[in-house]
């Protein structure tokens, strides 16, 4: 089985977000995923079977399987229109969270995702306790997004994983404006076992929503201020779809010689 190391939302290897690809001809067991994802040791493998243009995608983390993931989707897209079938512009994606459409536009690869309905929720003392100073907004989706005021405090904060891992949503993003791009975050994933993520497609599906509205612009640029950082280009469609996209550097292609279970066994 084929692997490839591909960074995401990366216009040259070493940036963005890694993610491994493994295209494969039938489904292994869930457990073997588990395993190669645990043994990579990256914030998401994807795990692809199809072709002709519509594959169907799942995403392991080191802990468990996700329901989105928005870079190793691109990894992904990268990988089918780039090495498996070259003459596609488009590629169909049936995965845990719904059907994901992603199309080339130049270098960049635009994801169709969904989003997920925000609602205000109360700035808590747990949210202040765990990210070292105060948000002055928060917001719940499918994950916490915390807005703060000065985003050089957010590109510096060191907040406590174990307090993080109390606090409501799937993943605990923070994010804030900025003065180079329309804004800045970070994603912090302590029950995905993943402390940072260096660059989060799917959170920004919901945090192109809110600055989207914020700023009254219909497409934002935004700036994943990790150790590694990413740009993002986000487009809220409306209903209840956005399309968020970046370039994708390849990295490296091996070949899976450990034995996994086949899922019919």
């Amino acid at each position: 089985m084929r692997q490839f190391l591909v960074d995401a939302f990366a216009p040259k290897p070493f940036t963005g977000n890694p993610a491994a690809v493994c295209v494969m001809d039938h489904w292994p067991s869930d457990e073997s995923m588990r395993l190669l994802a645990r043994e990579n040791n990256l914030s998401e493998t994807a795990f692809l079977v199809g072709g002709n243009g519509r594959y169907h995608l799942r995403w392991f983390t080191p802990g468990c399987e996700v329901e989105l993931c928005g870079h190793a989707t691109l990894a992904s897209s990268y990988v089918v229109m780039e090495h498996i079938e070259p003459n596609l512009n488009e590629v169909r994606f049936a995965t845990l969270g719904g059907e994901v459409i992603v199309r080339r536009e130049g270098r960049l690869f635009l994801m169709d995702m969904p989003t997920y309905e925000l609602r205000e929720v109360p700035v808590t003392n747990d949210m202040e306790a765990a990210f070292g100073t105060k948000p002055t907004r928060a917001m719940l989706g499918l994950d916490l997004i915390c807005v703060f005021d000065d985003e050089q405090i957010l590109r510096q904060m060191e907040p406590s994983q174990t307090l993080l891992e109390r606090l409501p949503g799937r993943i605990q993003n923070a994010t804030a404006g900025s003065t180079t791009c329309d804004c800045v975050s970070r994603s912090f994933c302590p029950k995905l076992s993943i402390p940072e993520d260096p660059v989060c497609g799917s959170a920004h599906c919901q945090i192109a929503d809110y600055w989207c509205q914020e700023l009254n612009k219909p497409e934002i640029l935004a700036y994943q201020a990790s150790a590694r950082g990413g740009y993002l280009k986000c487009r809220p469609l409306g209903n209840g779809r956005v399309l968020v996209g970046g370039e994708a550097s390849l990295v490296a292609i091996a070949e899976v010689v450990a034995p996994l279970e086949d899922a019919t066994t």
